[in-house]
């Protein structure tokens, strides 16, 4: 596809920043001459649509004081404001970082909006346009998907190019904020300053007021303000909104000089409530953030928490060059693991009904890791490993003999035949004597037997099953399978707004091996979806470029659209579509 060259023109008219705010005269009884005015810095956002309401967010703060700021909010069916729908008061206080929100009930099902606030001394804020869910038949339904944005590796280009968008709605499925400290020897602050993307504050992350202040951060960004202005916003939090691979007793950053990591998780996600426009769960409860979304009768959405409602802590050393292969094996084969959990059964038991209840066309799960099993032979795990202990240009040329041979081996038995096989290919190809190992436990791989109990339930119900993930910063796509391999479902995992993937470990290029697309030069597109790359169940990768997932739902198909943008260093970019990836409702895929 060619690319499309796009200009860093500011989204500035009502869905700006701080620029388009004005002092509006001759509203009636909202100028008060005797009230300071406040500052909308950090712009509105909209969230959690349902087909009668929406959360509407702002933040308004008079300069320095900790006075509370009274505020108007009104939605509109014109720009104007001429005709107002619905209207009413809230205060922006000290107890939630002088930020707001309110549940805009009333409004019509699959209707567009715009909404502003108001404050008391006459201060209007900029204006952002939401709609609602629709409640029946629709024909089609538009997600701009975004997972992993952090400050300090780039500009937010992937949020600018999709304001752009014709998109309706925004997921964002984890990883919106990073916790790190800014010091530029630690991970993504390289280039922080030379490109005027120092984090704040500069320490790492701990306290209320730390994770308050990184919000504030990114929030003073215009391309994330453009985007949050531009439509509403269904996010879940991953990982890096607590701290890296976190879990429901701890986290891999967490360290006991930091304090009590409850007293840390509780901090986050308050600070994830107060600066997100999430609707909070009815029980009060802060942590409880999985619910669901139907989209008339095309979809339901069910959002998920993976990472701290119910998740145990993350297996280590099963992908080891010793004896994890069989730590493994062992665990698969005899149920051991059953009870290691990537969520609370209470939340499985709802995701399982919801998908059972639901009369959609589409069952779609946002989720924050890989759901695919991104199983890798086990010779090319261990070269690997092997590598990793002793990087010598010995143990390297073994890491890339051991792939070759196991895609030859593949490419073999697909244009030839399992006769045209060798005795060691044959060895290569039989997963007892050459078993598949997954690369990243704080995936789903890493709770496989709670997954096949999903799978299993989905299944049964005989619905269609998608999932949405982000976390690994690359872009994929593959089949939903069990445990016996048999198809379920399909992934579209988008890939990061700007955190590095695979190219940061120069592996940018090892995409066409993963997925087998290395072999369309001697079969064409009969490589695509094959299963002739190093993971089994991978169709679609890249592992070198920053964008969002463009995912169109209609009842006939699924369709994903790989957006990438080709910079995150310069305000100047270009995007372009990787692959188009379309799922039809009788199960075929296609790939253009």
């Amino acid at each position: 596809m060619r690319k499309a060259q796009v200009d860093r023109r500011r989204f500035i008219k009502a869905s700006s920043g701080a620029a388009a705010v004005a002092i509006i005269s001759g509203l009636p009884a909202c100028g008060n001459n005797d009230v300071s005015p406040s500052e909308f810095r950090y712009g509105v956002a909209s969230g959690d649509p349902l087909t009668d309401r929406v959360i509407l967010w702002t933040h308004a703060k008079i300069a320095d004081s900790t006075t509370a700021v009274g505020l108007t909010w009104q939605v509109s069916s014109d720009a104007n404001f001429a005709s107002l729908v619905q209207s009413g008061r809230l205060m922006a206080t000290a107890d939630t970082g002088f930020t707001a929100k309110v549940d805009a009930t009333g409004l019509s099902a699959g209707s567009s909006y715009f909404f502003r606030f108001i404050d008391d001394a006459g201060v209007v804020s900029p204006v952002g346009q939401t709609r609602t869910l629709p409640k029946s038949d629709v024909s089609s339904v538009k997600l701009a998907v975004f997972s992993c944005s952090l400050y300090s590796e780039g500009f937010f280009n992937a949020y600018e190019a999709a304001a752009k968008s014709d998109a309706q709605y925004a997921v964002h499925l984890g990883d919106y904020i990073y916790e790190y400290a800014s010091d530029p020897a630690k991970y993504g602050n390289a280039d922080a300053v030379k490109l005027d993307r120092v984090i704040a504050p500069a320490n790492e992350i701990v306290t209320l007021d730390d994770y308050r202040t990184r919000y504030a951060k990114y929030r003073s960004d215009p391309d994330l303000r453009a985007v949050h202005a531009k439509m509403p916003f269904i996010t879940i939090w991953d990982d890096h909104e607590s701290a890296n691979n976190a879990w429901v007793g701890g986290a891999e950053n967490h360290k006991a000089t930091q304090g009590d990591w409850n007293t840390r998780k509780a901090n986050a996600a308050k600070a994830y409530h107060e600066w997100m426009p999430i609707r909070t769960d009815a029980s009060g409860n802060l942590l409880k953030i999985y619910r669901r979304f139907d989209f008339g009768s095309l979809m339901t959405l069910h959002m998920l928490d993976t990472r701290i409602e119910g998740r145990d802590q993350q297996y280590d050393g099963f992908g080891d060059a010793d004896q994890g292969v069989t730590r493994y094996l062992t665990a698969l084969a005899t149920g051991s693991d059953a009870t290691h959990r990537m969520m609370s059964v209470a939340q499985q038991t709802w995701l399982v009904d919801g998908i059972k209840s639901s009369t959609a066309s589409w069952q779609v799960l946002g989720n924050q890791t890989i759901m695919t099993r991104m199983w890798f032979p086990g010779n090319v795990i261990q070269a690997q490993n092997n590598y990793f202990a002793s990087p010598t240009k010995a143990n390297q040329d073994a890491v890339t003999k051991a792939i070759g041979d196991f895609l030859t081996a593949k490419f073999t038995r697909f244009a030839a035949g399992p006769a045209a096989l060798s005795a060691s290919q044959q060895g290569l190809l039989d997963t007892k004597t050459n078993p598949r190992i997954p690369y990243n436990l704080d995936a789903w791989d890493g709770y496989p037997l709670q997954r096949e109990a999903i799978f299993q339930s989905a299944k049964s119900a005989g619905k269609k099953l998608v999932t949405i993930s982000g976390d690994s910063h690359n872009g994929w796509f593959g089949n939903l399978t069990t445990l016996a391999g048999e198809k379920i479902g399909w992934e579209f995992a988008g890939t990061s707004v700007t955190s590095t993937g695979f190219e940061s470990a120069g592996l940018g290029g090892l995409g066409p091996q993963l997925d087998g697309s290395m072999f369309t030069a001697q079969v064409g597109n009969a490589a695509i979806g094959a299963g002739l790359g190093l993971i089994d169940d991978l169709v679609y990768t890249d592992t070198s470029r920053r964008g969002y997932l463009l995912l169109t739902v209609s009842a006939s198909s699924v369709k994903g659209e790989f957006v990438f943008v080709d910079t995150v260093k310069s305000k100047t970019y270009a995007t372009s579509v990787g692959k188009t990836v379309t799922v039809q409702n009788n199960g075929t895929v296609v790939v253009a």
